[in-house]
């Protein structure tokens, strides 16, 4: 069954806060030294009956910039993601926001794949920008599942 997309409403607030919670240690996302409060951000949710399958959350600036904040999706290579991530795309371009762009970081090459396959281009690498983000969020690891040490934060922008 394919999953519905919803926009995030606050009865979903709660549910959100404990997923991010068990998902990334906290309902904190740090990027730029900007700490995100996850559960309290705009986004889409894709639901399957009452299961979650996947998340995004954006933040608009006040110059019209969106940075996509977070992205999860659970059943891997089913498009989840990419209807997640075309509902803030087609936002960007109805609205004409200045810029969509986002964080990860260099450990994540699933992501960068992922993106880049989207239209999404490497646009700067903030150097050791982890390694200052722990000291506001501790929980972020050292090292990837696959070992790769995690310091860098990769930014990407919407260039189609």
């Amino acid at each position: 069954m394919t999953p519905d997309i919803l926009p995030i409403d606050d009865a979903m607030r709660p549910l959100l806060s404990d997923f991010f919670r068990k998902r990334w240690g906290s309902s904190q996302m740090v990027s730029r030294g900007v700490v995100h409060q996850l559960d309290r951000l705009p986004g889409f949710v894709a639901m399957s009956g009452r299961d979650i399958k996947g998340i995004i959350t954006y933040r608009l600036d006040i110059e019209r910039s969106c940075e996509i904040v977070s992205l999860d999706s659970f059943d891997e290579n089913k498009g989840i993601g990419s209807r997640l991530l075309q509902k803030v795309v087609d936002l960007h371009q109805k609205n004409g926001w200045k810029k969509l762009w986002l964080i990860t970081s260099n450990d994540n090459t699933r992501a960068l794949h992922f993106y880049q396959k989207r239209g999404f281009r490497l646009t700067n690498v903030y150097w050791f920008a982890i390694d200052e983000a722990r000291k506001i969020k501790p929980e972020i690891p050292l090292f990837s599942e696959d070992g790769i040490p995690i310091q860098h934060e990769i930014e990407l922008t919407y260039e189609r």
